[in-house]
């Protein structure tokens, strides 16, 4: 297989996953810090289910130019 149809398919798959299962990330963010005292929050953030779309529109669009790519042409 090509690069970029393999290439295609892992953006795309993961574009998916992020579709369908949703992705999240933990962030964390110092609130209070006095001396030695430190108060930090965690949080988890999800990926925007538009991410997962660009994703798998990028993934088609490498996959096509992979197909589509002729060699010596």
């Amino acid at each position: 297989m090509k690069p970029l149809v393999i290439a295609g398919i892992v953006i795309a798959g993961l574009g998916v996953f992020v579709l369908v299962k949703g992705l999240s990330y933990g962030s964390q963010s110092n609130v209070l810090k006095v001396g030695d005292l430190q108060v930090t929050a965690e949080e988890q953030r999800m990926v925007p289910a538009w991410v997962g779309g660009v994703a798998v529109v990028g993934g088609l669009m490498l996959i096509g130019a992979g197909v589509g790519k002729r060699r010596g042409a």
